[in-house]
């Protein structure tokens, strides 16, 4: 059975290191510029340097997302970094401006081009116009049945890549104007302010000013908020249909989210090529995947038209059932203490839980915690300080450390 390849999110450098440690064969970012996550810190190129060669020291391709719709201004600046992105020895470009791909094929002619799914292919015959248009793979829609994501693969001699798991937009592939008209920032370009997040009421037509809320909470409805898309449950069938690559959504989540969403879809796409026909999905993934903040999840279009009840637009909170607490920096064997950086405050004597790249989740209560200048403390409560505590078992570097959230 072919092995696809697991695609992650690298939002920052952080973030692509825990992308690259917790299994993923790739990893999509971003530039400052003409990528479609502008909100996200994104890469300088002295960042783009440094990850491009961890992720190649360790077997890791990279993705550089080029994939807005350009403008005319935005073609004078692109020549000089398209250069830049092939002296970086960068995998590929993804790319959905059929502008800027022929400038690549112009400027970059030996760099592998990929087409984003901002690009709307939801058929056959529109991947193998791309295909013969010289694009290397495809990231389709999400708004394909499996039957219909199957067809591709089979008519096609394009490498097609799916999305797996993440936040969906409520628009069709991504195609939305409201950010742009309610805010002024173009969600083609990058700039998406998430206006589907947000809480909206009905106005009369003969009563302006007088706002009536949609309810079905204390904080109104959110009637454009799509819930998060996870297959987990069709990895099996995904492969079966010829997919080559999963991709994860989320390159403005957490290095938690990053770690923990890798590490699950790493274990269950090695599961699945290993058991062939009698691949079973493991309880615990979708344990693992309830874990970091998501919305209700949902399985999107992959078995045909969602129809009502698939659609149901959720309150807008996330959820979750722990929290990003640190990551280990360091270990040491002969004091038997970890130095994490802290990302939410924990105490003495508190019960949290450390996974890692090659280890398993335990749970430890925090003892002989001390600050970054090696005092003893009974909180540690500034994020990103290095503190220290007992811990009576090695963990490596990158490993994280969340708490249990107690159930409401």
């Amino acid at each position: 059975m072919k092995k696809p390849e697991l695609l992650a999110p690298a939002g920052d450098l952080e973030k692509l290191k825990m992308a690259v440690l917790y299994g993923a064969d790739a990893v999509y970012l971003a530039g400052k510029k003409f990528g479609m996550r502008a909100a996200a810190a994104n890469f300088s190129g002295e960042e783009m340097r440094e990850g491009i060669a961890f992720a190649h020291k360790h077997g890791v391709k990279v993705y550089v997302t080029v994939n807005i719709f350009a403008g005319n201004s935005d073609l004078e600046e692109l020549p000089a970094y398209l250069s830049t992105l092939a002296g970086l020895e960068v995998d590929a470009l993804i790319i959905s401006d059929p502008g800027v791909f022929a400038l690549a094929r112009e400027i970059v002619p030996g760099l592998p081009c990929h087409l984003s799914t901002q690009a709307n292919t939801t058929n056959w015959r529109s991947a193998l116009f791309w295909q013969q248009a010289g694009f290397k793979r495809v990231t389709l829609a999400r708004e394909l049945s499996l039957a219909e994501i199957e067809t591709v693969c089979r008519r096609t001699e394009l490498e097609v890549e799916v999305f797996v798991h993440g936040a969906m937009c409520w628009a069709y592939s991504g195609r939305c104007y409201l950010s742009q008209y309610l805010a002024g920032r173009s969600a083609n370009r990058g700039e998406c302010a998430q206006a589907c997040r947000w809480k909206y009421y009905l106005v009369e037509e003969k009563r302006r000013g007088e706002y009536m809320p949609l309810l079905e909470d204390e904080r109104g409805i959110y009637i454009l908020n799509s819930r998060d898309l996870c297959l987990i449950d069709f990895l099996g069938a995904l492969v079966a249909a010829g997919v080559d690559s999963f991709k994860i959504e989320g390159r403005m989540k957490s290095a938690y989210y990053v770690a923990t969403v890798t590490r699950i879809y790493r274990q269950a796409i090695d599961a699945c090529c290993e058991a062939g026909e009698d691949f079973r999905v493991n309880p615990l993934w979708r344990k693992e995947l309830e874990a970091v903040s998501h919305r209700p999840y949902t399985t999107g279009f992959l078995e045909g038209l969602p129809g009502l009840e698939g659609q149901v637009f959720d309150d807008g909170g996330q959820i979750a059932s722990h929290e990003f607490v640190g990551v280990v920096r360091e270990y040491d064997p002969l004091a038997q203490r970890a130095v994490v950086e802290m990302r939410n405050r924990f105490a003495e004597g508190e019960v949290l839980e450390v996974f890692g790249p090659q280890s398993p989740v335990r749970s430890f209560k925090v003892s002989g915690l001390k600050n970054s200048k090696g005092e003893q403390v009974r909180e540690a409560v500034l994020v990103q300080e290095h503190v220290s505590f007992s811990l009576p078992f090695a963990v490596e570097e990158y490993s994280i450390i969340r708490r249990k959230l107690q159930e409401k």
